[in-house]
């Protein structure tokens, strides 16, 4: 069975590579019909990674939030038309006690493999969660929304006070799920959240507080936070973390920046605190998300931080979603037609 596979080649430009897809190799096959772009995707296809990195992980197929309908099974696992979210980290030799997105072997679709750019993906039945009855322009973001899911384990492993009151640094979509998943996973918890944009800002109703960050309420303090800024704001967020988290508090970093982020280490020993570096998920992360999003309100609210689908019939469509994806506030949705 031929497919295409659409692959960054070089910043902005993408070609078509053919594969041939052995039906006999256990896999189920999958055609995929919502992709999500994710900030990684977009630092490949403008070129903001390092050039060596351009250089290694080049010719590959973008995306790796997405959702799409079986067209073959092997066996009874999966029927042919389901709707499934597929799980693009494949992990590597199992060990104990350690979560699979970490291992040093495990292989991730859109960094070190071909991301869901393609006409057809063929995957184990592990590596899918069926999201029949989940609107298929949300199911398409699950990936995103288990990152939070993941790193909300992570924060209830490491804290070593109660949970308090609960600061999430950064108003875009990563600081939106957390909050979401957090409110979900903690109902007791103080929650507040700590942005640069007052209009996003207006979109965080469900928490208990909201500010500016250059805003703070003189005194304002927090028992833990979770870091969801990346980029340049990332050393920012950290700094004002580490100014205003009471002692032995929890740190969860979770946003990616290209740039190396000094951290006062004094006050990171003076206070006790304990720093968590989150990325990615796992299966695990993948079934409690579609869980979640299967409670209408949820997915509602989840819902609300789509800016924009754009349908992709052609490859210029593809060019055309990412310019539009820099605009945008929250996240681009592709319908995937070709």
């Amino acid at each position: 069975m031929i497919s295409y596979i659409y692959q960054l080649i070089k910043p902005k430009v993408i070609s078509v590579k053919y594969k041939n897809i052995d039906v006999n190799n256990g896999k189920v096959i999958v055609r995929p019909e919502y992709m999500s772009i994710c900030h990684a995707d977009g630092r490949y296809y403008f070129g903001l990674r390092d050039a060596a990195i351009l250089r290694k992980k080049l010719p590959m197929a973008l995306i790796h939030e997405c959702m799409g309908r079986v067209v073959y099974s092997p066996d009874d696992r999966f029927k042919v038309g389901e709707k499934v979210v597929m799980i693009p980290n494949a992990p590597g030799e199992e060990v104990s006690g350690e979560y699979e997105n970490y291992r040093l072997d495990s292989v991730f679709s859109s960094s070190g493999a071909d991301g869901f750019m393609r006409e057809l993906v063929d995957l184990p039945a592990e590596r899918l969660v069926s999201c029949d009855g989940i609107k298929p322009q949300v199911a398409a973001m699950t990936e995103f929304v288990t990152i939070p899911f993941h790193a909300a384990d992570r924060f209830e492993r490491a804290v070593q006070t109660g949970v308090g009151k609960i600061g999430i640094w950064g108003d875009g979509g990563l600081g939106y799920l957390t909050a979401l998943v957090l409110k979900h996973k903690f109902p007791k918890a103080k929650i507040c959240v700590i942005g640069m944009d007052e209009t996003k800002l207006n979109m965080f109703s469900f928490v208990n507080e909201t500010y500016l960050a250059d805003k703070l309420p003189e005194g304002f303090r927090v028992d833990h936070a979770f870091e969801c800024c990346g980029g340049n704001g990332s050393y920012y967020a950290i700094k004002q973390v580490i100014d205003t988290i009471n002692p032995q508090g929890t740190l969860m970093l979770m946003g990616v920046t290209e740039d190396e982020v000094p951290i006062a280490t004094r006050m990171v020993l003076e206070r006790g605190l304990t720093l968590v570096g989150c990325s990615r998920s796992g299966r695990v992360d993948f079934e409690n998300a579609v869980e979640f999003l299967r409670d209408k309100k949820a997915l509602n609210r989840v819902e609300r931080i789509i800016s924009e689908t754009v349908e992709i019939n052609s490859i210029e469509d593809i060019y055309t979603s990412f310019e539009k994806d820099l605009v945008n506030p929250f996240k681009t949705v592709l319908k995937w037609n070709i």
